[in-house]
C-alpha cells in the first residue's frame, strides 16, 4: 500500500493539520507527499525531513501558488494511478480539493476519519459527533480527509526522504485568486492552541464576553472561541466559532463558559483532554461531557478565577 497526501502549506510551511496527516496516513502504508506551489523548494526540503515520509513529489508551476482546487485537483488525478489512498487533512483546504478528486476518479470518499482500523476500515464520526460509525471499503482505490484533531502531529528528524519532480498540469484557469485577509493576532491559532477558553450568549454582551474572557485567556495563553449562539448575538466574530459548522478544536484545556452544551458546540470540542464547564444550570447539557463542572454564576467566577490564576 502506498499513500499520497496532498500538502497543504503557505509556500514557506507546512500546516500542522498536514502533519496530523502524515501520522494517520502512516497506518496505511508507504507515504509520499504532494507538495504543489511556486518557487517553494526550501519548503520541500524541510518536508523531506518529516519522519515517516518515504518521498517527496514536488509540482512547480506559477498557477499552483494559491493552491486553488481548480488546479491542484487535475495534478491529484494525474498523479493518483500507483496509489491505493489519496490523503488530505479534513480543513477546508482538502474539503475543497479532495471530493473533486473522488469524483474525476469515479471513486469513493470517506471523510473526517479519526481512526484507522486498517487500509479498508476506518472509524468516522455521525450525527453531529453524537456517535461513531466503522465503515469498510473494498474499492481499489479510496480517498481520505482526516481529521487532524484525532492524530498527534508527524515531527522532523534527520531523514532526507528523496525529492522527485513531478510535471505541473496545464493551467486551468476556471477560476482566479484575488486575495486573502488574515486575522492579525498575538493568540494561539484556535485550532492549534493548547488551551481555549470559549464563551456562549449567556454572557449578555460583547463588551461583557470581551471584558470576562479577554483577561483569562490572556493569564492562561490560550486561544478565545464561542458558540454558535454566542457568534449569532455578535459577540465574537465567525471564525472563533466552534462546533459541527465552526472549527474542531481538541486543546489539552478548554473552558466552555456559559455554553449550554448543544451538540452542535460539543460535535468541535469533545475530544478536547480535559473540559471545565462554567453554567449557573445544573441540568445543562455541557455538564455531561465535562471532566469538571463549577454550577454558578460566571460573572462572579470567572474573575476571580482570573484572580486566583494570577496570583499564582
Amino acid at each position: 500500500m502506498t499513500v499520497l497526501i496532498v500538502a497543504e502549506h503557505n509556500g514557506k510551511q507546512l500546516a500542522t493539520a498536514t502533519l496530523n496527516a502524515i501520522t494517520a496516513a502512516q497506518k496505511l502504508g508507504e507515504v509520499h507527499v504532494l507538495v504543489a506551489g511556486s518557487d517553494c523548494l526550501n519548503l520541500v526540503e524541510q518536508v523531506s525531513k518529516i519522519n515517516g515520509v518515504a518521498k517527496v513529489l514536488h509540482a512547480d508551476a506559477p498557477h499552483f501558488a494559491e493552491l486553488l482546487a481548480e488546479e491542484i485537483a487535475p495534478l491529484v488525478v494525474s498523479l493518483a494511478a500507483p496509489y491505493t489512498h489519496l490523503v488530505a487533512a479534513a480543513s477546508a483546504f482538502g474539503k475543497n480539493i479532495m471530493p473533486r478528486v473522488a469524483a474525476l476518479l469515479d471513486c469513493s470518499q470517506v471523510s473526517d476519519l479519526t481512526e484507522i482500523v486498517d487500509e479498508k476500515t476506518f472509524v468516522r464520526p455521525i450525527y453531529a459527533g453524537n456517535a461513531f460509525v466503522t465503515v469498510q471499503s473494498d474499492e481499489p482505490k479510496l480517498v481520505l480527509t482526516i481529521r487532524a484533531s484525532a492524530f498527534s502531529a508527524a515531527v522532523s528528524g534527520s531523514q532526507n526522504a528523496p525529492i522527485e519532480a513531478v510535471m505541473a498540469t496545464p493551467a486551468q484557469d476556471l477560476s482566479r485568486f484575488v486575495g486573502r485577509e488574515l486575522t492579525a493576532s498575538d493568540r494561539p491559532e484556535l485550532t492549534q492552541a493548547r488551551v481555549v477558553v470559549s464563551g456562549g450568549r449567556a454572557f449578555g454582551s460583547a463588551e461583557q464576553f470581551d471584558a470576562l474572557l479577554t483577561p483569562l485567556a490572556d493569564t492562561l495563553g490560550a486561544a478565545i472561541g464561542a458558540s454558535r449562539a454566542a457568534v449569532d448575538a455578535e459577540y465574537a466574530p465567525n471564525d472563533m466559532q466552534v462546533g459541527q459548522t465552526g472549527k474542531i478544536v481538541a486543546p489539552e484545556l478548554y473552558f466552555a463558559i456559559g455554553i449550554s452544551g448543544a451538540i452542535q458546540h460539543t460535535a468541535g470540542m469533545q475530544d478536547s483532554k480535559i473540559i471545565v464547564a462554567i453554567n449557573k444550570d445544573p441540568d445543562a447539557q455541557i455538564f455531561n461531557v465535562a471532566d469538571f463542572g463549577i454550577v454558578g454564576d460566571l460573572f462572579e467566577i470567572v474573575p476571580e478565577l482570573t484572580k486566583q490564576l494570577q496570583n499564582r
